[in-house]
């Protein structure tokens, strides 16, 4: 079974014109090391955003850093451990040095595949930390910057999934952090006034290094073969049977954060291949 991640070239972007996408303006993407918090870092650098990136991975945030400024973009990489409130605290405030903290993207995420019954709370407690609590509190750190910007406003964005609308069997955390994002984009809507938004992006499978690392433990515990678990568990209900490439994922975080999306306020950008409103 062989899903790379693909390379990311500058006709893949999608760029707007919006007068928020410059460079005095900061967008703090999580998860920058691989997948699609790289292409997002990469994508929003693109649209002349002072881009952040965040990530516990230096090696791989620094070359997330590479591609962002080869392709003419301003980015910097901080290694940071989202699950380290002093670290998080310590990053929102190195990147508030760069311009005003105007848009943040949560994505950075892990999976573990096990039964509610056999679920490790060890990683029950890692999963809740990194993937609901840390975009909290990035959250709770960044709307007073964006509150206290020149305009007053800021977007924020979380990577959901298909699996904020539905679950599957032997994703328990998994399914639970993503609902609570839906849920926290609506809650970060309805206190922001119509200024500070906030958004989830609902995907299927993408074509990640996350998405690879399933597919072993989703054949064992469903006890069929790796190539079974692509077709027929991955892609089984999606009308397009093919992955989404990470960048087609940033380009609706991009979408979102522009002014054409200003009626996206605490709302889902389900893209999913029609996983779960078709039969």
């Amino acid at each position: 079974m062989d899903i790379r991640e693909p390379e990311i070239t500058r006709d893949q972007i999608l760029v707007l014109q919006d007068e928020h996408f410059s460079v005095g303006n900061v967008c703090i993407v999580t998860g920058a090391g691989t997948g699609i918090g790289r292409a997002t870092a990469i994508a929003a650098a693109a649209n002349n955003l002072m881009t952040v990136g965040l990530d516990i991975n230096e090696k791989e945030g620094k070359k997330t850093q590479k591609i962002a400024r080869d392709m003419g973009g301003q980015m910097i990489f901080i290694k940071t451990d989202l699950c380290n409130d002093a670290e998080l605290t310590q990053a929102v405030a190195d990147a508030a040095k760069l311009g005003a903290i105007t848009f943040v993207a949560n994505i950075a995420g892990l999976q573990h595949i096990d039964s509610i019954d056999n679920f490790p709370m060890e990683k029950y407690d890692l999963m809740q930390r990194l993937m609901l609590r840390a975009p909290f509190l990035l959250s709770k750190l960044t709307i007073p910057h964006m509150r206290e910007s020149g305009g007053g406003t800021g977007v924020i964005g979380h990577m959901a999934s298909i699996h904020a609308h539905i679950c599957t069997k032997n994703k328990p955390v998994y399914n639970i952090t993503k609902f609570g994002l839906r849920a926290l984009a609506q809650s970060i809507s309805a206190e922001g006034e119509g200024r500070i938004r906030s958004f989830t992006v609902s995907t299927g499978f993408i074509k990640t290094p996350l998405a690879l690392g399933q597919i072993p433990a989703q054949a064992a515990q469903r006890g069929i073969t790796q190539e079974e678990v692509v077709r027929d568990v991955m892609l089984g209900k999606s009308r397009i049977k093919e992955m989404m490439d990470p960048i087609e994922v940033a380009n609706l975080f991009i979408y979102g954060f522009s002014r054409h999306a200003r009626y996206l306020v605490g709302g889902d950008l389900l893209f999913d291949g029609g996983v779960v409103l078709t039969y």
